[in-house]
């Protein structure tokens, strides 16, 4: 059996639940990482086993047998990265948000088209128990027509710190670092709709708490810097072509009790929360009933990245269809700018 050999481009934080996921796999053969940081990826190449080192990728692109690259970056190097493997002949599996706006997605996804190879985005949330469960659920016609949804992460003190809120690297703050799981898993949920309008506020009023004495849950490879430029909290109200809504809001820091990881459904047939326990509430029998399907909550969020990885590598080996393809990655990226483009003029803005 050969062996796909593979590459990171970026080993900071998120880079390791990717490796992770190739080491799960036999036809996986971890081969070249690069870092900007030299000692970085020295480290992370003898902990995992990957046989050549860089700190330029365009020089590990140059390794002709390398068949395909994870790209961790930050989001700025999304695009440059992801183009540059793209006509080296690569496969890439590219973290969210795809890039920094929609014109560099577009850039990405033309680039995948002329190359003839896998442009994958990472949405992760597509891959876990739970929305493959609710997925089945809303296929098989459980709920019906989904006319709106709701969709919050907020976070009371969540800012990881470092390149995250540094807008020139990042793009922006939770809304194009949490939101995007979000309103890409709502849309997934829905059937891929097209946004036709956008309605958004943003707000920096807190900024990154760093005077907060608490320990954050999670924190950035290097946050060592104080910029922060983004935005502490976003909103938007996202209008399909289908009829339907979504509203979704999501923040860095916030006045609230606890962090909020929600999405709600609501169908002509059924209502759906995932949040994280999978709950339905119908009606049966003219009386109003709460259903909740029969499955370890507890594993809702095991083996996401896992399962993440293993698609890609199967769309590489035996050809089969990505189910988060570049083309859903630019719709988002259209959503994400429209949301920010109405926060600063204050209008809605028709897509």
């Amino acid at each position: 059996m050969k062996k796909i050999k593979v590459g990171i481009i970026g080993t900071g934080n998120i880079s390791h639940t990717h490796t992770a996921g190739y080491m799960a796999l036999d036809n996986v053969e971890l081969y070249a990482a690069c870092d900007i940081n030299e000692q970085r990826v020295k480290d992370y190449a003898r902990k995992y086993g990957y046989k050549h080192v860089f700190t330029d990728y365009n020089e590990m692109l140059k390794l002709e047998e390398l068949d395909a690259v994870s790209v961790c970056t930050w989001n700025s190097v999304h695009a440059p990265a992801s183009i540059a493997a793209l006509k080296a002949g690569k496969h890439v599996l590219c973290e969210k948000p795809m890039a920094m706006n929609t014109e560099e997605a577009l850039a990405m996804e033309k680039a995948a088209k002329e190359a003839g190879k896998l442009l994958m985005i990472g949405f992760v949330r597509r891959f876990g128990n739970d929305a493959r469960i609710l997925k089945d659920f809303i296929d098989s016609g459980m709920m019906g027509d989904i006319y709106y949804a709701k969709a919050s992460y907020l976070r009371r003190n969540g800012c990881p710190g470092g390149w995250f809120g540094d807008k020139s690297r990042s793009g922006g703050g939770p809304l194009i670092d949490l939101g995007v799981h979000v309103i890409d898993l709502v849309r997934y949920m829905m059937g891929k709709p097209k946004p036709v309008s956008v309605t958004g506020a943003t707000f920096n009023k807190l900024g990154d708490r760093r005077n907060i004495k608490s320990t954050k849950e999670y924190r950035a490879s290097d946050d060592s810097e104080e910029i922060f430029d983004v935005e502490d909290l976003a909103l938007g109200m996202i209008k399909f072509d289908n009829g339907s809504v979504l509203t979704v809001e999501t923040s860095f820091s916030l006045n609230i009790e606890k962090n909020v990881a929600d999405i709600e459904l609501f169908g002509t047939r059924s209502g759906a929360k995932l949040s994280p326990e999978l709950k339905f509430y119908s009606e049966i029998n003219d009386y109003l009933v709460d259903v909740t399907p029969a499955h370890d909550t507890a594993l809702s969020f095991t083996g996401l990245f896992e399962n993440e990885i293993a698609h890609f590598i199967d769309c590489i080996a035996n050809g089969t269809e990505c189910i988060s393809p570049a083309e859903d990655g630019v719709e988002i990226m259209k959503i994400l700018d429209a949301v920010y483009e109405s926060a600063r003029t204050g209008r809605e803005v028709v897509l």
